[in-house]
């Protein structure tokens, strides 16, 4: 057998179920080739079964190169083991994955998968190839400049360019730049889980594979992040099969949907827009023939119940046609459903208030001085950059950080329920079942209603068979569903969620959002999750300004916008204040003993390569500019054409104030 490895993650071409089991191709129109079309990813028939519980069967499907797919489903349905599938971590019970041998792969899975005992510049450059291995050897000697050999640093330079690997290392800054990761000398050892997750992710898009396979590639990405991401993957030629909740990144990214639904698979040639039309299409259609089938078998139970006991041939074809209309009419198509209706504790007058509040570590000012009134029914949303305090700000709502200054007072009435990042660690061996018992036997329902831990299971989507199943053996997303229902148990008044989207299925999410949405009580949320914040937030507060917050009415999408529009305003304004200077020629003195500033042998090198860039630039824009005047090109040409002439054009810009800086010092 043959093995294509990846740069990022060793992924053979095929993977095979059990060697007794024996699989083609199966001649459906899917897999049927069609001019210009290259199929890189082919699954037919998987099954995959833990125990006695089996996660999917039978599932046949393929990806076409260029083709953005995405992976939607309910938690506990198998997403992630179809990934660690398709990657060759996990083996099905039935079935092949097969890939196009000349396909490069790369894959981000949830588990960061880095060097612990690596630098960030060893894993990302981590690979056999002989381009990534120059790009290698030139960041090594560019990060200890002082200290390299001027000979050794030319050697590099003159490696990249036979290699020409100057792009590729321009296109890799950029992605690191977009993604917070400057200190390249970094053990991995030493950074956060966050941290890690964003270097797996750098990788993973440095690598410029033709086939991207990414589990949730939106957690631990701040909103910037996941703002550029998005535009990052919908402007790149990569084939993308992702696992992702983000219900933007489903709309802008995806023109595929595949949803795994009662262990079968359906495909949806769209975004996530055009995926619920047609999913509440197809359900209504499989209603309609489950009341035909229903209909027409009350006709033939009467004709079996009236036939002789002899039966002859034609009697019997009857009868076996029959028995497979019974199992049409008996199919079940009523989803169970998350039922939200619990009864929040009574909310005071007087809630939570902030009174000149303070908090800083080492000289970083988080919050500096910030007053603050809860109103009741107030629905909060908190953004701001990684490290700027959220968090922060929420254990300091509820006492479990000290203040540094000032004060928070907490009405009598108020009955907090904290859902945080890290979650709740559940005892070792516990079971399901165990873990909402030992918060409550029964829980308090709407109009004095009440229920027992066993039936709130089942209205969280845990049905009677998995109430002793151990709960180490859940998937995450089931993990966090159980953990939002300890949290819910108690009945707060004042919900203060932590990202709590992070691994829930879109499903889920829709009925906690339709919860929240008449949620009595104080709602706060720190989310990376656009679309949840659009649907509920009133008003956003923003943090990362040496501690000053601001307060910005509206949803999300509203403080993008305002943000937007006051850095448009900004940079006008800058360039009309430029305009205005008059321009200083500075004269060079040795009297004061200080010495003119020289460019070091790295901005030299810098200077001449963006010369040449800004040429080759030039060229770029003209014959973009040319192809923009054709009236053959039709719209999606046209569009796609005026995508690269910004980029183009952003770059231009980005290159001619950098020569400018160096041309200055020269």
């Amino acid at each position: 057998m043959n093995f294509k490895f990846s740069i990022y993650r060793n992924i053979p071409s095929t993977v095979h179920g059990p060697r007794s089991t024996v699989y083609r191709l199966p001649s459906i129109p899917y897999f049927r080739p069609v001019e210009g079309i290259i199929n890189y990813l082919s699954v037919e028939g998987v099954s995959r079964r833990f125990g006695e519980r089996l996660i999917f069967e039978d599932i046949t499907f393929g990806v076409n190169k260029g083709q953005k797919v995405a992976l939607v489903a309910r938690n506990g349905t198998g997403k992630t083991t179809l990934l660690k599938i398709l990657t060759g971590e996990d083996t099905p019970d039935t079935g092949s994955v097969t890939y196009n041998n000349d396909v490069k792969l790369a894959y981000l899975a949830q588990e960061h998968g880095l060097k612990e005992e690596l630098s960030i510049l060893g894993n990302l450059f981590d690979a056999d190839n002989e381009m990534v291995k120059a790009i290698r050897v030139y960041e090594e000697l560019l990060l200890n400049e002082a200290e390299a050999d001027q000979d050794a640093l030319q050697k590099a330079i003159n490696r990249m360019d036979q290699m020409n690997a100057w792009n590729y290392e321009a296109n890799a800054k950029q992605i690191l730049g977009k993604l917070n990761i400057h200190d390249l000398n970094m053990q991995v050892s030493t950074m956060s889980g966050g941290e890690k997750r964003r270097v797996a992710l750098a990788k993973a898009l440095i690598a410029q594979p033709d086939m991207l396979l990414l589990d949730e590639p939106t957690n631990h990405l701040d909103l910037d992040m996941i703002e550029w991401l998005e535009d990052y993957l919908a402007r790149t030629n990569m084939t993308l099969l992702m696992v992702t909740h983000d219900r933007y990144f489903l709309e802008v990214v995806c023109d595929e949907i595949l949803e795994i639904d009662d262990m079968k698979i359906y495909r949806y040639k769209g975004n996530f827009s055009y995926f619920l039309e047609k999913k509440a299409e197809r359900e209504e259609l499989e209603f309609v023939n489950r009341e035909k089938a229903r209909n027409l078998m009350r006709r033939e139970l009467q004709w079996v119940r009236t036939q002789p006991k002899a039966r002859t041939t034609k009697s019997k074809a009857r009868l076996g046609a029959f028995k497979d209309l019974k199992k049409a009419a008996h199919v079940r198509l009523e989803e169970d459903e998350l039922k939200l209706q619990l009864n929040p504790h009574r909310l005071g007058g007087k809630i939570v208030e902030l009174h000149r509040l303070k908090k800083q570590f080492g000289e970083k000012k988080l919050i500096d001085g910030y007053d603050y009134m809860f109103r009741k029914g107030e629905k909060m949303g908190i953004v701001g950059p990684n490290g700027s305090g959220k968090s922060t700000f929420l254990n300091m709502l509820t006492g479990s950080e000290e203040v540094d200054g000032g004060k928070v007072v907490i009405g009598e009435t108020v009955v907090f329920g904290y859902y945080t990042q890290k979650g709740i660690k559940f005892k070792e061996g516990q079971r399901v079942v165990e873990a909402i018992k030992e918060i409550a036997e029964v829980i308090p329902l709407k109009g004095g209603a009440k229920i027992s831990a066993a039936q709130m299971l089942e209205r969280f989507l845990f049905p009677r068979s998995m109430h002793h199943q151990y709960i180490s053996k859940l998937s995450g997303g089931e993990r966090k569903r159980l953990y939002l229902l300890t949290i819910l148990m108690a009945n707060p008044n004042f919900l203060i969620l932590d990202e709590p989207t992070n691994d829930l299925d879109i499903f889920t999410l829709s009925v906690l959002e339709d919860y929240l949405q008449d949620f009595p009580g104080c709602l706060v949320i720190v989310s990376h999750d656009r679309y949840f914040m659009d649907k509920l937030v009133e008003h956003v507060l923003l943090f990362g300004n040496e501690g000053k917050i601001r307060d910005i009415p509206g949803n999300y999408s509203a403080y993008r916008a305002k943000i937007s529009e006051e850095e448009r305003q900004a940079k006008a304004l800058n360039k009309e204040i430029k305009a205005a200077q008059p321009k200083v020629v500075k004269k060079e003195t040795t009297d004061s003993g200080d010495k003119p500033k020289k460019l070091s042998y790295k901005e030299k090198y810098e200077l001449e390569q963006i010369t040449k860039r800004l040429e080759e630039l030039e060229v770029l824009k003209a014959g973009l500019e040319e192809k923009l005047n054709d009236p053959s090109l039709d719209h999606e040409k046209l569009s796609a054409v005026s995508a690269e002439l910004g980029e183009v054009m952003s770059e231009l810009d980005e290159k001619e104030m950098r020569w400018l800086e160096l041309s200055e010092i020269a």
